[in-house]
């Protein structure tokens, strides 16, 4: 099996969880795959087995055609759809992880700008990866951490752990 049937698969995802953990003390944190039905499901999985923490989430599923040739534009056929478009999807599987199993998140997925990290905590991620905004701009890690320093402190939030799953589901 390759990755992503490993990833979508809750028993060897325990499998991987347990045998690495059986091998070492150190932190483990198991990449979470979105293109299942319930993603804390795995999450829970991972804790169970040993698991510190998880990060959310890996690639989406895509594909792209060629209009002219009528063949797929990717060698494989289909690949890993990530950087913005995929934003609300972290999102909503960050959430499901929160509201479902007490383990630490690091939100992956879409992570432009300061206001996106910032989104990211306030939905439950303990922190945040960045990738796509490092490709445009080289600098970007440095303005997201600036940004969400200044949110900080003009919010008077004394500590990002103050901020870290503070969404406020009631719509009342």
């Amino acid at each position: 099996e390759g990755g992503m049937e490993l990833g979508n698969n809750p028993q060897m995802v325990g499998t991987i969880t347990s045998k690495v953990r059986a091998t070492t003390k150190k932190t483990i944190i198991i990449k979470l795959s979105p293109n299942v039905s319930r993603i804390s499901d795995f999450a829970r999985i991972v804790k169970e087995e040993g698991g510190d923490a998880v990060s959310a989430i890996n690639t989406l599923v895509g594909t792209s055609i060629d209009i002219n040739t009528r063949k797929p534009k990717l060698y494989n056929i289909v690949g890993g759809l990530s950087g913005p478009a995929i934003k609300p999807v972290a999102l909503a599987k960050v959430l499901e992880i929160k509201r479902n199993v007490d383990i630490p998140i690091i939100g992956i997925g879409g992570i432009m700008n300061w206001q996106d990290a910032v989104e990211f905590i306030i939905a439950a991620a303990s922190a945040i990866q960045v990738r796509t905004a490092n490709f445009i701009n080289p600098e970007a890690s440095i303005d997201i951490l600036n940004g969400m320093e200044k949110y900080c402190t003009e919010n008077k939030i004394d500590s990002i752990k103050d901020l870290t799953g503070s969404v406020i589901l009631d719509r009342n």
